[in-house]
C-alpha cells in the first residue's frame, strides 16, 4: 500500500468500528468536557483502570466550573492511584482558563484547544474531531502502530517530524461525515486488534487486505522506535514514623516529581538502622522501636517514566512527634478519605501495621 492510497482505509475501518466499538462511558456523550477528561485520564493508563475513576470524577465535577473551583486536596484524592498527578493539576488550570477566557465554554477551535494547559497535539486533535467533528487527527502510539504496519514504514515513531507527517496525511483523508468516529476507529483498531504487545489479531482486522506488513509477515518489525535511555536509579530511604494512631507525612517541593504532593518522610541514599536513628535524633524524636518493613522485605521499587526509585523502608515507633516543623501527623481514616498519597509511598504505607489494624 502506498501513502497516496491511504484513503482506502476509511470505509472498511468505519464499517468495522460501527459494528465492533467497545461501550465506554465517554462515548455515550461527546460533550467536549467529557471527551477532554477521558483523553487526559487515558494518557499512559489502561482503559479498564480509567473507567471507575472517570465515572467518579464526572459525578463529583459534572461541569468545567465545578472543576475550576475545586480544592487541590479533593482533586488529588479522586486522582489517587492514576499517577502522573500533573495531569490533574493541568485539568484544573485549564478549567480555570476556560472559565476566565472562554466564559466557561470549551473552545471549539483547534488552536484554542491546543493552547490550554496540559493539552498537546494528540489531545487537541482528539477533542476537536470527536467533540466538534473537525478534520483534526489524533496520532498516538496506537495510531502510529497501525499506520507503520499498513505502510511498512521504518521511520522512528519517536521522531516528531514523522508524527507530524502522519498527522497531516491522515487529515487529508478525513471523511466529510463521521470524523469523530474515524479518529476513534483508528484508536480502537490499535487498542484491540493491532495490539502493542504480542501478535496482532490480523484475522479480525478490516484492513488486513491493505496491510503491507500482513502480506509480508513482518508485523512485529513495526513500529520502529529508538531505544530509550536507561532510567536513572535513585536510592531512597523511606520512613513510616508512627506515634500513637498516626503516621508522619510532609509535603514535597513544588517542583520535580510528585511536586506539591504528600509523602512519607524520606532521605536520599540507602540508610541503615544506625543512620536512621541518627537522622531521627537530629529532629528530637524519641524512638521506641525501629524495624525493617513488614514481612522482611527491606527494599521496594517504584518506576517513573525516566527515574526508578529503589526504596529502603523502615518502620519507626516513636514516643513523641519530634521537632521537625515540616511534619504533619495523619490517621488511617484521613489517609483513606481525605489525603492523597502517591502510589510510590502508598505501597510502603500499605505494609504499615497502623494500616493493617
Amino acid at each position: 500500500m502506498e501513502w497516496n492510497q491511504l484513503e482506502q482505509v476509511v470505509v472498511p475501518l468505519l464499517h468495522w468500528y460501527h459494528k465492533n466499538q467497545r461501550c465506554l462511558p465517554w462515548r455515550e456523550n461527546r460533550e467536549p468536557y467529557r471527551v477532554w477528561v477521558s483523553e487526559i485520564m487515558l494518557q499512559q493508563t489502561r482503559v479498564e483502570a480509567v473507567i471507575p475513576y472517570y465515572e467518579r470524577f464526572m459525578e463529583r465535577f459534572p461541569t468545567i466550573a465545578s472543576l475550576a473551583a475545586c480544592e487541590d486536596e479533593e482533586l488529588f484524592k479522586l486522582w489517587e492511584g492514576l499517577g502522573y498527578y500533573s495531569r490533574a493539576r493541568n485539568l484544573k488550570k485549564a478549567a480555570q482558563v476556560i472559565c476566565g477566557q472562554h466564559q466557561g465554554q470549551f473552545p471549539a477551535e483547534y488552536e484554542e484547544i491546543l493552547a490550554l494547559p496540559g493539552i498537546g497535539a494528540y489531545t487537541a486533535g482528539a477533542i476537536s474531531s470527536i467533540a466538534f467533528e473537525k478534520a483534526n487527527a489524533a496520532v498516538d502510539g496506537n495510531v502510529l502502530r497501525v499506520i507503520t504496519r499498513l505502510m511498512q514504514d521504518s521511520h522512528d515513531i519517536a521522531d516528531a517530524k514523522f508524527r507530524s507527517q502522519v498527522t497531516a496525511d491522515l487529515e487529508k483523508i478525513y471523511p466529510a461525515e463521521g470524523r469523530g468516529d474515524f479518529t476513534q476507529s483508528l484508536m480502537e483498531l490499535g487498542a484491540v486488534v493491532c495490539v502493542p504487545n504480542g501478535e496482532p489479531r490480523c484475522g479480525e482486522c478490516p484492513l488486513c487486505s491493505l496491510c503491507g506488513a500482513y502480506r509480508s509477515g513482518t508485523q512485529l518489525q513495526y513500529p520502529v522506535k529508538k531505544k530509550k535511555a536507561d532510567r536513572k536509579i535513585e536510592q531512597k530511604t523511606v520512613l513510616i514514623l508512627q506515634f500513637q494512631d498516626k503516621i508522619a507525612l510532609r509535603k514535597r517541593d513544588n517542583k520535580g516529581i510528585l511536586s506539591g504532593m504528600w509523602e512519607l518522610p524520606n532521605i536520599d541514599g540507602m540508610l541503615d538502622e544506625q543512620q536512621v536513628c541518627g537522622w531521627l535524633a537530629e529532629r528530637s524524636f524519641e524512638v521506641k522501636e525501629v524495624k525493617v518493613l513488614t514481612g522482611g522485605q527491606k527494599q521496594l521499587k517504584h518506576v517513573f517514566t525516566h527515574i526508578e526509585w529503589h526504596m529502603t523502608c523502615w518502620i519507626v515507633i516513636c514516643e513523641n512527634e519530634g521537632s521537625d516543623g515540616e511534619m504533619t501527623w495523619a490517621t488511617a481514616e484521613q489517609l483513606e478519605h481525605d489525603i492523597a498519597l502517591p502510589t510510590a509511598f502508598k505501597k510502603v504505607y500499605q505494609k504499615c501495621p497502623l494500616n493493617q489494624n
